[in-house]
């Protein structure tokens, strides 16, 4: 346009020739004329260039997994770098940015790029705060996909994170959570900020007014953090950990989805292990220069000193069942049969369940998280089988006893009253121990002598203690010692059957 300008200034005002306008500009005549000839000035249309290019073959591709993409979660939908991985799989030779600007431009003209708006920057002193957040993922462990609750907390400062996997998003997950995080911080930050999460929020009132957890204000006094809460909606009050969440969902879940975990224990274990190695890597948003890692250390004398762990458990009352077994969120847990018929106290931890009665742990075992499953001690039921030793044949505690004793079992049911004798040896387990009980039970099989009462006299021998032989002291010295003579055996054997002989 600035040129069109020029030619008409130069011919129709300043009356400069046709040909020394093409001498000056460096257009053909013909060229001139065209322009001149226009009633008005119109804006020059070209046609659209086209050019080859390496991503030609793929874009069919790319625009059905964008397609497809927009029909999903915000919190499912690929990045263009996940489908720069793909393309590049399946042979696209070219760089991430042209795959970059493609779904980009495609995004836009589709109308599923995401609406922008604008915040206030935030900034925090050092040791000042933490933001805490919850997100929903998911992850193939143990050969199924399920559904995670993954806990996000980040020190606003320096911007270290971590991440952790739980089954389900309660007080004792979150407590754990932050023992973790404080533990890999090296320290309490002074304040806390969160949503108003249902596991620290009992009720939100008008503006900050909020009534607090109880068990949520034992924890943060037992860090001495100030918790403090963000408005209604108001989730850029906390955008540092959000945007946490969203970055980690791009970077650490992509590659989790991609892998079989053989347990939550081995994802946690991995994901700790990448948010340190991001530590080192990662670039503060605020001094280039610097990485996560080494900010963190300039923040960490700033931190309050972590206390040992708070032991966040939930308490409640649960009754335990004539089949001395207690149910906790649609599974059964055994409990010593002698408590049968009492009302005892439930500690539920992150992946613990500790059973208490008068104030004293009476039984302990490993969280179930399935559902309508039965965890059983066989040792519970030792008690009982004494009055009842028929129930062994088919009681289902102990179907999960050491090999050994297994073993022994079907060995002695196969005889008459063998089933009071098997009660006998797991009333050993109670006044012996189960350790000294599977040494003489293994001994007795390895023998082939087996029975009850071999199992008792091995334990007994295993048992009785060592007697020491002290010598006896004597003011009476040994001048010659006595020499073994086995003739004098023979000498009196000889002298006994003349002696026989003799009477006869």
């Amino acid at each position: 346009m600035g040129m069109l300008a020029k030619i008409r200034r130069m011919y129709f005002r300043d009356k400069v020739p046709l040909r020394e306008i093409a001498r000056q500009t460096g257009l053909s005549r013909n060229t001139l004329r065209h322009w001149l000839r226009q009633s008005e000035m119109r804006a020059p249309a070209y046609p659209v260039r086209t050019s080859t290019s390496l991503l030609d073959p793929y874009k069919e591709q790319l625009i059905n997994w964008l397609r497809t993409d927009s029909h999903r979660p915000k919190r499912d939908r690929r990045t263009a770098k996940v489908l720069f991985h793909l393309i590049q799989a399946q042979g696209y030779p070219g760089g991430y940015a042209r795959v970059a600007l493609f779904a980009k431009h495609w995004r836009e003209a589709s109308g599923a790029a995401p609406s922008r708006a604008s915040f206030i920057p935030l900034r925090f002193a050092p040791g000042e705060a933490f933001q805490f957040d919850w997100s929903c993922e998911y992850a193939v462990i143990a050969g199924l996909r399920r559904r995670l609750e993954v806990a996000h907390i980040k020190l606003a400062h320096s911007r270290v994170f971590l991440v952790v996997a739980y089954p389900l998003q309660t007080h004792e997950m979150l407590f754990d959570a932050h023992a973790r995080g404080f533990a890999a911080f090296g320290g309490v930050p002074r304040r806390g900020i969160y949503d108003n999460m249902k596991t620290a929020v009992d009720k939100v009132g008008r503006g900050k007014e909020r009534t607090v957890n109880a068990r949520f204000l034992a924890m943060s006094g037992h860090y001495l953090f100030e918790p403090d809460f963000c408005n209604r909606a108001a989730g850029w009050e906390k955008g540092i950990v959000e945007k946490n969440v969203q970055d980690r969902r791009r970077q650490l879940w992509a590659n989790a989805n991609n892998r079989h975990w053989p347990s939550l224990e081995a994802l946690n274990h991995w994901l700790a292990s990448e948010c340190r190695a991001a530590w080192a890597d990662m670039r503060h948003p605020e001094c280039p220069d610097l990485t996560l890692q080494s900010v963190l250390e300039d923040e960490q004398p700033h931190l309050m000193p972590n206390p040992t762990p708070f032991d966040g458990y939930i308490e409640q009352p649960v009754r335990v069942s004539a089949t001395a077994l207690i149910h906790y969120q649609r599974s059964r847990y055994s409990v010593p049969a002698e408590l049968a018929h009492q009302v005892i106290s439930l500690r539920v931890y992150p992946w613990e369940l500790v059973l208490v009665a008068e104030g004293e742990e009476v039984a302990r075992h490993r969280r179930c998280f399935e559902r309508y499953q039965t965890v059983y001690d066989w040792q519970h039921y030792i008690g009982v089988v004494q009055r009842k030793p028929g129930a062994l044949r088919n009681g289902a505690p102990f179907s999960e006893m050491p090999e050994h004793l297994q073993t022994l079992q079907r060995h002695l049911l196969r005889n008459e009253g063998g089933d009071r004798v098997m009660a006998q040896v797991l009333a050993a387990v109670v006044s012996e121990g189960l350790e000294p009980v599977l040494v003489a039970v293994e001994l007795a099989l390895e023998s082939g002598n087996i029975s009850g009462d071999h199992v008792l006299n091995v334990l007994a021998r295993l048992q009785s203690p060592v007697v020491t032989l002290t010598p006896v002291e004597t003011s009476l010295t040994l001048s010659e010692e006595p020499l073994a003579n086995v003739h004098r055996y023979d000498h009196l054997r000889t002298h006994v059957q003349a002696e026989v002989n003799h009477v006869e």
